[in-house]
C-alpha cells in the first residue's frame, strides 16, 4: 500500500538527499529532462507511486518530502526526449542512482535490462528497478574520533599503493574481516606497514564500482575497481557490514598508526560505458552534458567507453563536491587522479589552465591536500608529463623506463639515468617545479610486479581470456635465462639482487617514490601484466606458507625499504637537492653534487658519451656540511674495483646490495649493485 507524503518547495542546495527537521530535501541536476521523479521503496523493496519533482531552477530539480526519515531507500526516474543521435537517452523505465547518494543498498551488477536503448536503437521499455541498487538517505558526518591529519614533510613522503582486498584477503586475521577495510587496519596489517617506514598509503579505488559487461559475460570480475558507478558511496564489497563507517574506521586506524592516506580516484569515466550499455545514473539524468561526445558518438579518451566532460560546470561542481566530501567527511588526505589529462581538457584539448584544475587549486581545502596526477589519457595530445600546473605531483613513466633499461644493461643509458636520478629536470624544470613533483616508480598496479619484472620476458595474460593480446607488450624486463619460476639457485640470487637494485635506486632518487604494495613481499602474478580482472590468489598478497627463497627475498627487500627510508627522512638532500643554479632555491645555501667515474674522478665529456658505460657514482654534500654521501650504481656483472673519493678519509657503508663491499681501500663490485656510504 502506497504511503502518501506531503511535499514542500524545499531547496536547490545542497545537492543530493539531505535530512531536514521536517523530512528529506532532494536536489538533483538534470538540465534537459522534461520531468524528474522521486521513487520511494518500502521495507519490502516495493516501489511506491513516483513523486514528480515540483521545482526546477538552473537545471536543478528539487523538493522537500515531509515525514521521510534517514534510511529511506529511493531512486530517480527522468522523462524527456529519446534521441541517441543528440545524446538524449531519457527513459522513464530506468531507475537511476542519485549522483550524490552517500550509500547504496547493494553492489551494482551489470544486467542487459539496465540499458536505455535496444540493439536496434529504440527505447528499452523493460523496467530496471529490480537490477539497480537503491540510493539510501543517510546523514554522514565526520568521525568524532578521527585523528588529526598526519603532517608529512614533502621530502620524506613515500607512497605505498595498497589494494584493500588484495592486501588483507590472506592476512592471518579473523576471517570475517579478510579482504575488507577493517582487515587493512588489523594489528598484523598495521605492523607490516609500519615496519616499512613509509609515510603514505595510496588506496586503490574505493568508489562503488561495477564489473564491465564483457567481464561478466566471461565470468570474470573487475578487481582493480577503476570502473565507478558514481563518486560518493564507498565500495560495499570491502565492508563487513557498513561501508561508510568501516571506510572511516580504516582511515582513522591508518592515521593513528602515523600514515597519510591518499585515495586513487576515477573522475574520468563511469561504469555506464558504451552508449548502449547501462543507464543507471548520469546517462539517464543528463547524458548530453555529463559525457563528452561528437556527432552522436562518445569521445572515448579513456578507453573505457566514455569520458566525463570535465569542461561542463555541473561536472566540475560534482567532482569538487566529491573531493571535499572524501576529505572533510571520510577523512582522506589527498588524491591520485586516474587518467588525469581528461580532467585537464577544455573543449577537447588539454590545458594547464583548464577550469577543473584551477577550481581544485583555488579551493582552500582541496589545494592543501596531496594531489597526484596520472598525466596521460588516450585522447589527442594525451601525454602531458610535466605539463600540469604547480600544486600537482605527476607520475613519471620516463623514470620507470629509464631505470628498467639501466638495470637490464642497455647501452648508452647512463646520461639519461643520471637525469632521472636527479629528479627529471628535463620534465620538471628548474625554477618552476620542485624535483618532488616527479612521482618516481618502477612498478605500478598496471604492469609487472617487481618479482615478475625480473622473471619474465613476455606477458602471460591468458587467464584474462583475451588470447594474451591485452597488457603492455614492451615491459623492459629480464628473466635471467629462464621464463618464470625456477629452482636454479644462481638465477634466484640474480633476480633477488635485481629487485634490491631497483628498490635501492627508487629510494635514492630525487623526487617522490612510489612502491607497489606486494613488491616488498616478492609477490608474483605469474607474468600477468594486466591483472585487473583476476580477483584471486594471483593478485591477493600471500603471507603464509612461503618457501625459503621467498622468505629470504622478503627479508632483504623489506630491509632495503626500511633502511633507505630512514636515510631519506634523516637527510632531505636525498629527495630534494637544492642547487645554486636552480632559481627555486636562490634563497637558501646550496647543496653540492659531483658526478664521478670508477676512478672517483669528475665525469668527463668522454665518460658521458661512452655508450658502453655501466657505472655512475656521485657525491652529495648538504649545505650544512653535515654527513656527506657517496652513492654508486653499477649495472654490469663483470667484477670492478672502484677508487674511493679522494676527500674521504674513510667510508662508512650505510647500505649495499650483496655484490658490493669495501675491500683493501676500494669498493669491490663483484657484480651489479648499489652502494651508499657516508664520510
Amino acid at each position: 500500500m502506497n504511503q502518501t507524503y506531503p511535499i514542500s518547495n524545499g531547496s536547490s542546495f545542497p545537492l543530493g538527499a539531505t535530512v531536514t527537521d521536517n523530512g528529506v530535501n532532494f536536489a538533483v541536476v538534470s538540465e534537459d529532462a522534461c520531468q524528474l521523479y522521486l521513487c520511494l521503496f518500502d521495507q519490502e523493496g516495493q516501489e511506491q507511486e513516483p513523486l514528480p519533482f515540483i521545482n526546477k531552477h538552473k537545471g536543478i530539480w528539487y523538493m522537500e518530502v515531509l515525514g521521510l526519515k534517514e534510511g529511506q531507500h529511493y531512486g530517480l526516474r527522468a522523462d524527456g526526449e529519446f534521441n541517441p543521435q543528440q545524446q538524449r537517452l531519457f527513459n522513464k523505465h530506468k531507475l537511476l542512482i542519485d549522483p550524490y547518494a552517500k550509500d547504496l543498498s547493494d553492489k551494482l551488477v551489470w544486467h542487459e535490462d539496465q540499458s536505455a536503448m535496444t540493439k536496434e536503437g529504440q527505447r528499452h521499455t523493460t523496467d530496471s528497478a529490480y537490477c539497480v541498487p537503491k540510493s539510501i538517505v543517510r546523514r554522514v558526518t565526520a568521525s568524532p574520533k578521527r585523528p588529526p591529519r598526519v603532517k608529512v614533510t614533502p621530502s620524506s613522503r613515500a607512497l605505498y599503493e595498497l589494494h584493500v582486498k588484495g592486501f588483507s584477503k590472506n592476512l592471518p586475521i579473523d576471517e570475517a574481516i579478510r579482504g575488507t577495510y577493517l582487515g587493512v587496519i588489523s594489528a598484523v596489517g598495521i605492523e607490516h606497514l609500519k615496519s616499512l617506514n613509509i609515510t603514505t598509503i595510496q588506496l586503490m579505488p574505493c568508489f562503488s564500482f561495477m564489473t564491465e559487461r564483457h567481464l561478466e559475460l566471461l565470468g570474470l570480475n573487475n578487481y582493480w575497481g577503476y570502473n565507478p558507478i558514481h563518486f560518493f558511496a564507498p565500495e560495499p564489497s570491502y565492508a563487513k557490514q557498513d561501508a561508510v563507517v568501516e571506510f572511516q574506521q580504516m582511515v582513522n586506524g591508518l592515521k593513528e598508526a602515523g600514515f597519510e592516506v591518499i585515495l586513487d580516484v576515477v573522475y574520468n569515466h563511469t561504469a555506464e560505458s558504451e552508449l548502449d550499455h547501462s543507464s543507471v545514473c548520469f546517462r539517464g539524468l543528463d547524458n548530453a552534458r555529463y559525457y563528452r561526445h561528437q556527432d552522436g558518438q562518445y569521445l572515448n579518451y579513456t578507453g573505457c567507453g566514455n569520458c566525463i566532460d570535465t569542461y561542463n560546470p555541473n561536472s566540475i561542481r560534482l567532482i569538487c563536491d566529491s573531493m571535499r566530501y572524501w576529505v572533510e567527511v571520510m577523512g582522506v588526505d589527498g588524491f591520485r587522479f586516474d587518467l588525469g589529462v581528461d580532467l585537464g581538457r577544455t573543449d577537447h584539448d588539454f590545458s594547464a589552465k583548464a577550469p577543473l584544475l584551477q577550481a581544485i587549486l583555488q579551493d582552500p581545502i582541496l589545494s592543501e591536500t596531496c594531489l597526484i596526477m596520472e598525466p596521460w589519457d588516450i585522447g589527442p595530445n594525451g601525454y602531458q608529463v610535466g605539463q600540469f600546473p604547480r600544486g600537482f605531483l605527476e607520475c613519471n613513466d620516463q623514470y620507470r623506463d629509464t631505470i628498467r633499461r639501466f638495470w637490464r644493461g642497455d647501452k648508452g643509458i647512463v646520461p639519461e639515468f643520471a637525469t632521472r636520478l636527479l629528479g627529471s629536470r628535463d620534465l620538471f624544470h628548474k625554477g618552476q617545479k620542485s624535483a618532488l613533483t616527479s612521482v618516481n616508480y618502477i612498478t605500478y598496479h598496471d604492469g609487472y610486479t617487481m618479482k615478475d619484472l625480473v622473471s619474465y620476458h613476455q606477458r602471460h595474460n591468458l587467464a584474462n581470456m583475451e588470447e594474451n593480446r591485452d597488457g603492455h607488450s614492451n615491459n623492459l624486463s629480464q628473466n635471467f635465462g629462464t621464463e618464470g619460476d625456477t629452482d636454479d639457485i644462481n638465477i634466484q640470487q640474480q633476480r633477488l639482487n635485481q629487485q634490491l637494485c631497483f628498490m635501492a635506486t627508487l629510494l635514492l632518487s630525487q623526487g617522490t617514490p612510489h612502491i607497489l604494495g606486494g613488491d616488498e613481499l616478492s609477490h608474483s602474478q605469474q607474468g600477468n601484466n594486466n591483472a585487473y580482472c583476476q580477483d584471486n590468489d594471483m593478485t591477493w598478497q600471500i603471507w603464509q606458507d612461503i618457501d625459503k627463497e621467498t622468505r629470504l627475498a622478503r627479508d632483504a627487500i623489506q630491509n632495503t625499504i626500511s633502511t633507505l627510508m630512514t636515510l631519506r627522512k634523516t637527510y632531505p638532500i636525498l629527495a630534494e637537492i637544492r642547487l645554486e643554479d636552480d632559481p627555486l632555491y636562490q634563497h637558501t645555501t646550496s647543496d653540492k653534487i659531483q658526478w664521478l667515474n670508477e676512478q672517483s674522478e669528475a665525469m668527463t665529456i668522454e665518460n658521458w658519451a661512452d655508450g658502453n658505460r655501466h657505472f655512475i657514482a656521485f657525491t652529495l654534500i648538504p649545505a650544512d656540511l653535515s654527513s656527506r654521501f657517496w652513492i654508486v650504481f653499477y649495472s654490469d656483472d663483470t667484477p670492478l674495483n672502484v677508487v674511493l673519493p679522494a676527500e674521504s678519509h674513510s667510508i662508512k657503508p650505510f647500505y649495499q646490495t650483496p655484490g658490493l663491499s669495501i675491500k683493501n681501500g676500494a669498493l669491490y663490485c663483484a657484480y651489479r649493485g648499489v652502494f651508499v656510504g657516508q664520510f
